[in-house]
């Protein structure tokens, strides 16, 4: 089994049918095909952004037991056990040679950068102003892979984009009184260096499937990620508690390994711009999550919010890529 089989990469499936199909009748067998991969696409991306959605409330609880330093280096280690075990378990070989260096960028970005910079900053911001900054992140993600791809989204999709972007942005001055935090420049940070994780690891996820992306990114990981949980673990206290347990095992298993896994594939399916679109609803999931299960206050403005980003997750979807 190679990585690359073109048995695990997205497919459109040509199917000759005679005759022309009579107005209001199903869709042919060459439609269906056509519309399959950009259906489940959806399904796998969304699903991707769901688990997502609830990193910061997890991280949150991971932060009652462990200190940021640990908590990112131990949800590492185990994501990458993880993945190890899967790695094994399906004789996947290695990477060509060639894919090593993106899947360095993947590691550095989402499997270490996006983690560390915001468990740091939610030390000091609250989950639901975290969710809205991170809510500028499809639009990064976006021009990240417009520059590292060459592709060109058409008038339409930056249009929404933008404008999503800036419901994001005013709803995150709004609620911050206009001030810029430390750790809104660590929520910055994190989101450069996630977009380019995303955009690297969704261009190896049409060549090798998503998971493999994911897995190998963190294999990557594990020896440097091993030897900081031992330091850190020694210097940062350790108070175990069910909500700390419980969010160390979401952060490792759920969104490191499975939601980048779904993610990944999504990507490969729909295209970077078009998924990274999807995210713009991240930040309202992670605001219901930051009720729901924190207990936090819900801004007046997020209902507005969540109705214009959903409008602009309309437009992008439709808008050709």
């Amino acid at each position: 089994m190679r990585a690359h089989d073109s048995a695990t990469t997205p497919t459109t499936i040509a199917v000759t049918v005679t005759g022309s199909p009579r107005p209001g009748s199903p869709p042919t067998g060459s439609a269906r095909a056509t519309a399959a991969p950009g259906t489940s696409g959806t399904l796998l991306a969304g699903l991707g952004v769901v688990a997502f959605s609830l990193t910061f409330p997890s991280t949150v609880w991971g932060l009652e037991s462990f200190g940021p330093w640990s908590l990112v280096a131990v949800r590492s280690t185990l994501a990458a056990l993880i993945a190890c075990v899967f790695l094994l378990a399906g004789r996947v070989p290695l990477p060509e040679r060639r894919h090593w260096a993106g899947l360095a960028v993947v590691a550095c970005g989402v499997v270490i950068g996006f983690p560390l910079l915001t468990t740091l900053a939610l030390q000091t911001s609250t989950t639901s102003h975290a969710a809205v900054v991170v809510g500028l992140l499809p639009l990064t993600t976006a021009t990240v892979a417009a520059v590292r791809t060459g592709r060109r989204p058409s008038r339409t999709f930056w249009i929404a984009a933008v404008s999503g972007a800036v419901v994001v942005l005013g709803f995150t001055l709004q609620q911050s009184g206009g001030a810029v935090s430390t750790g809104d420049l660590y929520l910055f940070g994190a989101l450069l260096v996630c977009a380019a994780g995303y955009t690297e690891g969704g261009r190896l996820a049409a060549l090798m499937p998503g998971w493999q992306v994911i897995g190998w990114a963190l294999v990557l990981c594990l020896p440097l990620m091993s030897v900081a949980s031992a330091v850190a673990l020694s210097i940062e206290p350790v108070r175990l508690t069910a909500h700390g347990i419980i969010g160390l095992a979401w952060v490792a298993a759920g969104s490191t390994f499975f939601g980048l896994y779904v993610w990944y594939r999504g990507m490969a399916a729909i295209g970077i711009p078009r998924a990274s679109q999807l995210q713009l609803a991240q930040p309202l999931l992670t605001l219901f999550w930051s009720v729901f299960l924190l207990g936090e206050t819900l801004p007046l403005a997020a209902p507005v919010a969540a109705v214009a980003v959903l409008v602009c997750i309309a437009v992008t979807q439709r808008a050709k890529s």
